[in-house]
């Protein structure tokens, strides 16, 4: 999002979705998001406008990007809004024996084989990428993801908003995970997205960081403690310049001073935009009280070392929902003071608040319910396929499940265990 003037916080919101171009019948990956990016006029483009929203592409060219084309004021007219869109590119798909495919990763891609690099516009960017860390596996060509976007007037705003999308980010698994199958395998982690891509830069370690960002509250000490390291350490790899840019920061949430915006990017993307959009009003609830000092002041929120909360963010990748949390500062800064717990009993006991308080809407509800009682979609994509019998040998219910994901794509409905 490019917003013309900085917003104030929780003014506005920027909500990217990630999907896979699939073929409709044997889910195999389809590098064909030139076929969908064409202009009125023909010409292959890395972004098409279409009014309230764009469509782009990323890295690969089995990957369909969409987006808000400006800020929403709302969250309430966006699962719609996204929904019309996926139909729409679906139907330009259906004459090529393709359609989109949820969730945070492909379940049995082969990057090696079926990894294809947009070769269109802004491929340079791409192309150094993969000369610098082989864009050839998952934590490169098989992620898709959910990134909000949350805009920041000033320096304070910054600060504030930073510790609280920094306590926010370790039990985002919990709701989001949707990737626990990978090479084909339920691996035992929920969520294989973060798991891959948390390492995908190890070959320059400070692009990712530990996920987690570093405790920095302004915008000079972001930019002298993280870009600054970021850019010199590419340097060597980079002779042209080409990646020196805010984007270049892999971190579970980076700071995008040129739009006055912070970006969270941890979210696997879910079975249909209303599961999407409705953890994003969950997550700008809470983000919401923390800066309002509703569950702990500022200080205590701005103390967090990067360890304490990539220890509990590691849980959930693996566990997910089911991951538990005995850290009891943390637990404190949250509000929830009943001793250790599951990240989705901490859910659940924050949900109430925020519904209570009325910090968010009440039309959210039925889909937050769902992933809480039922757990996030990575937990009822396992359950779904145990119960039918899933393993090495039998590789059919997961091809099964995974053209009924597709079908909630396509219709806006959640997957149920």
């Amino acid at each position: 999002m490019s917003p013309p003037a900085a917003l104030p916080l929780f003014s506005a919101f920027g909500i990217e979705l990630e999907y896979m171009i699939v073929d409709a019948s044997t889910l195999g990956v389809r590098p064909i998001a030139d076929e969908v990016l064409r202009s009125s006029d023909g010409a292959i483009t890395g972004e098409i406008e279409r009014g309230a929203t764009n469509w782009s592409n990323e890295l690969v060219a089995h990957v369909v990007e969409l987006k808000v084309s400006e800020p929403a004021c709302s969250l309430d007219d966006l699962p719609q809004l996204f929904q019309t869109e996926i139909r729409e590119i679906n139907a330009r798909l259906s004459p090529h024996g393709a359609r989109l495919m949820p969730g945070g990763m492909h379940p049995w891609m082969n990057p090696l084989r079926d990894t294809k690099l947009w070769t269109h516009e802004y491929n340079e960017v791409y192309e150094a990428f993969d000369r610098i860390f082989s864009c050839q596996g998952h934590g490169w060509s098989n992620l898709q993801s959910v990134h909000l976007n949350l805009p920041f007037a000033d320096d304070q705003d910054f600060g504030r908003l930073h510790a609280a999308i920094r306590l926010v980010l370790p039990i985002l698994p919990a709701l989001t995970a949707s990737s626990p199958v990978m090479d084909g395998r339920l691996t035992g982690f929920l969520d294989n997205r973060l798991e891959v891509y948390r390492t995908n830069s190890r070959k320059i370690p400070s692009i990712a960081g530990r996920v987690i960002p570093e405790p920095v509250y302004t915008r000079v000490d972001y930019e002298r403690q993280i870009l600054q390291r970021l850019y010199a350490d590419i340097a060597p790899h980079d002779p042209g310049g080409i990646l020196q840019h805010e984007w270049l920061n892999a971190r579970g949430a980076i700071a995008r001073f040129q739009r006055s915006a912070i970006e969270i990017r941890v979210m696997d993307v879910q079975e249909c935009p209303r599961a999407d959009v409705a953890i994003c009003a969950a997550v700008v609830a809470l983000l919401e009280a923390l800066v309002d000092e509703r569950f702990s002041n500022l200080a205590a929120q701005q103390a967090f070392a990067v360890e304490p909360l990539e220890k509990i963010l590691l849980a959930t990748i693996r566990d997910a929902d089911r991951a538990v949390i005995s850290d009891v500062a943390y637990l404190d800064a949250v509000g929830y003071s009943a001793g250790p717990c599951t990240a989705g009993e901490l859910w659940r006991y924050l949900l109430e608040i925020l519904w209570r308080e009325k910090r968010m809407d009440l039309g959210w509800q039925p889909v937050l319910e769902v992933i809480t009682n039922e757990g996030p979609l990575a937990r009822r994509i396992v359950t779904s396929l145990q119960a039918a019998g899933f393993n090495p040998t039998n590789s059919q219910p997961l091809l099964e499940l995974y053209r009924k994901l597709c079908d909630c794509l396509e219709q806006g409905e959640l997957l149920r265990s």
